[in-house]
């Protein structure tokens, strides 16, 4: 089968290169794939990255490189999916590693009968470092990114979304391609429309792929600020695409507003409570999320790390959820304006 290999990348010039040499050395025959490279107008030696790939790897069926002229991931999707030729389109993010076997596994599981297959996305550190390695805690705590239970299940099984996934061509055809004006959340409402049309997502934990974490906390906390307020938008298109588990962050901060509001006016007893609670749970999930592992002094922080990524995640959400209506408005207008274009 031809496999249909896209990347989005946008200034991606350190991490792009680590992605090139895992694809050179996938075991895959390299005849019976097409990279397809979409830049995404990157400042950077992204683009540069991407045409010398082109050049020096002649092996492969075709190595195409194109731009993304809208910059979003979800056009960059598109602009990948219609450009490729493949029995299979796989997905794959520019900051992620990829063992020899990945383009084969995600084969083998669509030639045994998926629709949709990937598998877990470990998250790893550029840099071995104490600090690294406690924002590496963070990210990789069910606590401090999802509590989603398939992310860590060792059994094959059928989910609502993927990481890097692989998917037969028929899947687009029938259920659609990615809706351009979603931001982050553009895979889970895209997942949701393929279930809808009658296909099943298939999580493999023999199909591993890895993911780098941002590199400072400032960056994870405007990440999950971001995949927040994008989830609070999202809610007006498709409320659907989401379960309970997105929705958790908001609610604590939704009870911390609460409680707070009822301590100004003289009741602490909720807010006594829910702080001791929540303080109770977080020491214990830091605990074991640092059980078996080096002993470092900045462990210390994972605590605070831990409440800064859920009071800015469920804050975004928040900010997402009031912005929604204008949001939905705006958008609305420029399609009546398309479509007068277009008549």
């Amino acid at each position: 089968m031809l496999v249909s290999f896209c990347v989005i990348a946008y200034n991606e010039e350190k991490a792009i290169k680590s992605l090139f040499s895992d694809i050179k050395a996938q075991d895959y025959p390299h005849e019976k794939m097409e990279v397809i490279l979409v830049n995404a107008m990157s400042t950077d030696k992204t683009r540069e990255l991407m045409e010398k790939f082109a050049e020096e790897n002649k092996d492969f069926r075709r190595v195409c490189v194109l731009d993304n002229q809208k910059k979003i991931q979800a056009a960059g999707w598109n602009v990948a999916i219609k450009a490729s030729a493949g029995d299979i389109i796989m997905r794959i993010d520019a900051h992620t590693m990829i063992p020899n076997d990945f383009v084969s596994k995600n084969v083998e599981c669509i030639i045994g009968g998926e629709d949709v297959s990937g598998g877990p996305r470990p998250n790893i550190a550029e840099d071995d470092t104490p600090w690294r390695h406690t924002l590496l805690l963070a990210e990789s705590s069910m606590f401090g990114s999802s509590i989603a239970p398939y992310r860590k299940s060792h059994r094959k099984t059928y989910v609502k979304s993927i990481f890097h996934g692989a998917y037969r061509r028929e899947v687009f055809d029938k259920a659609g391609m990615f809706d351009e004006r979603l931001g982050r959340t553009e895979d889970n409402e895209m997942h949701y429309r393929i279930r809808k049309a009658g296909y099943r997502i298939c999580y493999n934990p023999e199909i591993v792929s890895y993911q780098n974490i941002r590199n400072s906390w400032g960056e994870m906390l405007k990440q999950k600020y971001g995949n927040g307020y994008w989830i609070g938008l999202t809610l007006g298109i498709c409320f659907r695409c989401f379960s309970f588990y997105h929705f958790v962050p908001l609610l604590f901060v939704l009870a911390l507003i609460g409680t707070g509001v009822l301590a100004a006016f003289g009741f602490i007893f909720p807010i006594v409570t829910l702080g001791t609670v929540y303080i109770l749970i977080n020491l214990l999930m830091s605990i074991l999320a640092i059980k078996g592992q080096k002993k470092y002094w900045q462990y210390f922080l994972l605590p605070v790390i831990f409440s800064s990524l859920h009071i800015a995640y469920g804050f975004g959400t928040l900010v997402g959820i009031i912005k929604m209506p204008f949001w939905r408005k705006r958008g609305k207008k420029n399609d009546d304006k398309i479509t007068s274009l277009e008549e």
